[in-house]
């Protein structure tokens, strides 16, 4: 044994390492998200970017047109033409738009347009090529 490992008892208690809270951390980093983009928009004059706040809610936003324009759709389709085949491809186009704001609103902004822009194209893709 050790000198050190001889001056501790058995019943003294390890002292505990500082642990924040999952609360702590997220307050800490919406503060410095909110820091970073204050000084994005001071600094930057010409090439502006959105902060991480605003491109949640620009998905957001693009997500919701993008979920009424698939109702309209859906709906003049199933008008003129009322098949199975139309209310799947524009069904899915329709929760995909969900699946993004939801995405969007926890902060996964990046992996929510990719799919909003595959999703849409693809379920415009289809339409064009499978359904008459």
């Amino acid at each position: 044994m050790s000198t050190s490992d001889q001056d501790r008892s058995v019943d003294t208690p390890i002292p505990a390492p500082d642990v924040d809270t999952a609360a702590e951390v997220e307050a800490e980093t919406e503060v410095e998200a909110e820091a970073e983009g204050e000084a994005e928009a001071e600094g930057e004059a010409e090439g502006r970017r959105l902060t991480p706040r605003q491109a949640r809610r620009l998905r957001i936003a693009l997500s919701s047109v993008g979920m009424v324009a698939m109702a309209v759709v859906l709906g003049l389709r199933i008008a003129s033409r009322s098949s199975v085949l139309v209310v799947g491809v524009y069904g899915l186009a329709l929760i995909l738009c969900g699946v993004v704001i939801e995405l969007s609103r926890n902060g996964r902004t990046r992996l929510g347009s990719w799919l909003l822009t595959v999703g849409l194209v693809a379920a415009i893709g289809s339409d064009w090529l499978l359904i008459p």
